[in-house]
């Protein structure tokens, strides 16, 4: 079964096709570290839709179709039902919505964990699908076999340290990580085996500061900052939380604006004006030609 899908330009009415821009590259976004130093942070931010990733593409380097999907879109408990199927789908809108940044894909919970094999099937279905340019999987120093496994295939993979949401259970919350010495040196000591392992950037989630600048030190490779510091590599946050969607966010977010008052505002206007009979007026209206 073959798949199609625009990996250059965008093709949404919304969005006509913009002028041609070179998409970047997963060895770009490695090389922008050098010497341990990123001069410019990378910019990433999450991604479900078509439209979405039109709106962000041009000030990103990177889009994530997160597995955040799940309770941001589908209003789920937590990321553990997120099916490849949901991520596929969403991932082939972004990439279609596209024509400048990185995408990556979450592969997600029980899609990779039980063997290289399994998360290989899982990691190339999803690629094939979307066309997005690599895949992120949670987990450190144990999935390091696995990222080397892909690595290897031709399947470039960001790694995710730190607070993992899809070990939740086992985790027993969403708090911060880093606070013990133990847990502070496993953090470190995950990243290392990451990027040994060939993941081209690391996402950093929910990490006390010092840890997340060890750990930021300690790899060539780029690290994506979320709950973390300011001194990683680049930033990540889920959209919705910045734009003020949602009334709750984890304390790590800032809010850039109020989009769901915005929205709620809107709404309340057009409702009032239907039920006044203002909307639609003559401008919105068609008439017989005369």
């Amino acid at each position: 079964m073959s798949t199609t899908f625009q990996l250059d330009t965008s093709t949404s009415r919304a969005n006509p096709t913009p002028a041609p821009m070179k998409r970047l590259t997963v060895p770009r976004i490695r090389a922008r570290k050098k010497d341990g130093v990123t001069e410019q942070p990378l910019v990433m931010l999450t991604a479900y839709t078509a439209r979405q990733a039109q709106l962000l593409d041009a000030h990103c380097d990177m889009l994530l179709v997160g597995d955040s999907l799940g309770q941001v879109i589908y209003g789920l408990p937590s990321t553990i039902p997120v099916t490849l199927e949901m991520m596929a789908n969403h991932g082939a809108a972004v990439v279609r919505g596209s024509y400048h940044s990185v995408v990556v894909v979450d592969m997600p919970f029980g899609s990779y964990e039980s063997s290289p094999e399994q998360a290989f099937e899982s990691a190339a279905y999803l690629l094939k699908q979307t066309g997005a340019a690599a895949v992120k999987l949670e987990g450190g120093e144990a999935m390091a076999p696995t990222v080397e496994f892909l690595n290897s295939r031709g399947i470039p993979v960001m790694g995710h340290v730190g607070l993992t949401p899809q070990a939740v259970n086992v985790l027993g919350g969403y708090m911060a990580r880093g606070r013990s010495d133990a847990e502070a040196d496993k953090i470190v000591t995950d990243a290392v085996a990451l990027e040994k392992a060939g993941a081209f950037a690391i996402v950093i989630e929910g990490v006390v500061e010092p840890i997340a600048i060890a750990a930021t030190e300690a790899v060539s490779c780029p690290t994506i900052g979320i709950g973390a510091s300011a001194r990683c590599d680049g930033q990540v946050l889920v959209t919705e939380d910045m734009l003020g969607m949602f009334e709750r966010v984890p304390r790590f977010v800032k809010k850039y604006d109020d989009i769901a008052g915005m929205i709620e505002k809107t709404v309340a206007t057009y409702a009032e004006e239907v039920r006044d009979r203002s909307f639609p007026s003559d401008e919105q209206t068609y008439q017989p030609k005369s």
